[in-house]
């Protein structure tokens, strides 16, 4: 039980190699599934102050998952109509070809009655009512990979940056609320429920960044991946930052 618990081990090597790793047949057989992922990342904002690395980090996640035997789709600075799209069409697909998934989305985030939205880029927000009605709410991905039945599900959200409408739309609570990890899925988020994340001031946010380093060393448990993360983050910015999951691998 505990091989077959901690068999995802590689998910981010290169598809010939990852297997090798594996603890047990069963995850010798997961890991040769075929691996899919939907990168977003939201830039170039119409109506709140522009975000400088989500563009960057999404290439660069898609950049490496494509090295690691992911299939790929890409979308920069999309709409409320193209990320609902891009969503449905990848949980379609999950459903239908029954593969391992990742999804990432890098840009403004926040939350309404303990339910949490991805901010498109053309959002604008005049009371808390219109962020139901002009965001994406999380809630139809997570219950579409509950629904999908694929055999393994990584959710990354580096999503929780500033409240981006200052008083216009009241707030109950900075950054996201804390979702519970659908049925075999790893939830991670770039800080802890409630708190903010750094855009950072390198090339990347300083969660991403920390993220396409430890996700690039060999032979590492997709757990470990993510608390080694955690454990650079909260150095750097002196325990105001700590990345969190949410599992049910």
């Amino acid at each position: 039980m505990l091989k077959a618990a901690l068999g995802a081990t590689a998910l981010f090597m290169p598809a010939p190699y990852a297997w090798v790793w594996a603890q047990s047949e069963g995850s010798v057989k997961l890991m040769r599934r075929p691996k899919m992922a939907l990168v977003l990342g939201n830039s170039r904002y119409a109506n709140v102050p522009a975000l400088t690395n989500p563009a960057n980090d999404a290439r660069a996640i898609s950049e490496s998952l494509t090295r690691s035997g992911f299939e790929v789709t890409t979308r920069l600075d999309g709409t409320l109509e193209g990320m609902n799209v891009a969503i449905a069409d990848y949980v379609k697909a999950l459903a239908e070809r029954k593969e391992v998934g990742l999804f990432y989305f890098a840009g403004h985030g926040l939350q309404r009655a303990w339910r949490n939205y991805l901010v498109p880029v053309e959002a604008e927000l005049r009371s808390a009512g219109d962020i139901q009605k002009t965001c994406v709410d999380l809630t139809g991905l997570i219950e579409g990979l509950n629904k999908a039945a694929n055999p393994m599900n990584v959710v990354i959200l580096d999503a929780c940056r500033d409240y981006p409408f200052g008083a216009e739309a009241p707030k109950e609570r900075a950054g996201l609320s804390q979702m519970d990890a659908p049925i075999q899925t790893l939830l991670a988020y770039a800080t802890a429920p409630g708190n903010v994340a750094s855009d950072g001031d390198g090339a990347n946010g300083l969660y991403t960044e920390n993220l396409l380093r430890e996700m690039r060393v060999p032979d590492a448990k997709i757990e470990d991946v993510f608390k080694r993360v955690r454990l650079k983050v909260r150095l750097k910015t002196s325990g105001r930052q700590i990345p969190w999951e949410s599992t049910s691998l």
